[in-house]
């Protein structure tokens, strides 16, 4: 059965305004304001072939990154097609034999340890950050500041129609 896809594009740079006409003459897209993102939408019988579709239509029109799913499948996975050199094929295919595993598998499991190192290093400075205030500063001292921040935010926001109490 053939369904349709939401499908974003990541771009290597800002596309022209020449390079969305003609990717918009291909296919009807959404771009976002800097048109460095775009959403389209593209029929195919799998999430997969959805991705390869839009990258086989319109790589010679626009500077293409990476090509995602936008939404996640049942299991929560996003896919992604890239376009990579014949060296990284190369290597990646070494070390991909070298591990008894297959290429797809083998760069499946290096992103998403990459992914979940990302994240452990992300936490791990949060929380030497924030044990740096805990330091320096009461946990009062940080309320109040952290109150504080979100006032002055609520006084640069554009006033909302509901009515403030007094």
């Amino acid at each position: 059965m053939t369904v349709h896809h939401a499908v974003e594009i990541t771009l290597t740079r800002p596309a022209t305004d020449g390079e969305l006409r003609r990717a918009g003459r291909i296919v009807a897209l959404a771009s976002n304001t800097d048109h460095t993102r775009l959403l389209i939408v593209q029929r195919a019988k799998t999430p997969g072939r959805a991705l390869r579709a839009v990258r086989h239509r319109l790589n010679a029109a626009l500077p293409i990154d990476v090509v995602t799913t936008h939404y996640p499948d049942r299991q929560g996975c996003v896919l992604v097609n890239f376009a990579l050199s014949h060296e990284a094929r190369t290597i990646i295919h070494r070390a991909a034999a070298a591990g008894g595993q297959r290429p797809r598998d083998f760069l499946s499991q290096t992103v998403t340890d990459a992914v979940a190192r990302h994240q452990e290093e992300r936490a791990r400075r949060l929380t030497t950050h924030l044990n740096g205030l805990l330091d320096q500063h009461t946990a009062e001292e940080l309320l109040l500041g952290a109150a504080s921040m979100l006032l002055s935010l609520r006084t640069c926001l554009p006033s909302s129609k509901s009515s403030s109490p007094s």
